[in-house]
């Protein structure tokens, strides 16, 4: 029998959800979101079609003892709204630098559930990092919105591999130095 597991990683309260730690009963809602072409194209990792066993695949390494990035869904229910609207991590890098990454279900797309999981991860900077960076696709002006409010300073173009656009996207890069 499975276990819902809930590593050792803070929860993280907004006034409308909560940024909980990733459960194994998520699955189904994170294939849906996840599943929709809108959301992977807006991401570099998550293929489409998605196929079967990606989400508890994604579940299991974020509940590694091994695990480098820290993950965190955007959970409703204490506003009555659905155990998954998002989610959102800290990958850790090198000498004391993490990276953000985020994708909301198209439901919550302009409705400031990004901003809010964005402000309440920064606010509480549960890996105590000292810079955090961040990257969104050009073509992902609200993602970019999302991150200048909340403090980030543009760095660059880059590019970067879409897995589920099986090519190169141009990315614009951010950063935000906690000190």
């Amino acid at each position: 029998m499975k276990h819902d597991l809930i590593v050792s990683q803070p929860m993280i309260e907004t006034e409308r959800f909560d940024l909980r730690p990733l459960r194994l009963s998520d699955s189904g809602l994170i294939d849906l979101h996840a599943g929709d072409a809108r959301v992977a194209k807006a991401t570099t990792s998550i293929p489409h079609p998605l196929p079967p066993g990606t989400t508890e695949a994604f579940i299991a390494r974020a509940q590694s003892a091994n695990r480098t990035e820290d993950v965190w869904t955007m959970d409703g229910t204490k506003s009555g709204g659905p155990e998954v609207m998002g989610v959102i991590s800290l990958d850790r890098l090198e000498r004391g630098q993490c990276e953000i990454s985020f994708w909301v279900a198209p439901a919550y797309w302009n409705t400031g559930v990004a901003s809010a999981a964005v402000a309440a991860l920064i606010g509480a900077n549960p890996l105590e990092c000292r810079t955090i960076f961040a990257t969104v696709f050009q073509d992902n002006p609200a993602s970019a919105r999302v991150l200048t409010n909340s403090g980030f300073e543009y760095l660059g173009d880059a590019e970067t591999f879409s897995v589920a656009r099986n090519a190169k996207v141009p990315t614009w890069t951010y950063s935000l130095k906690m000190d």
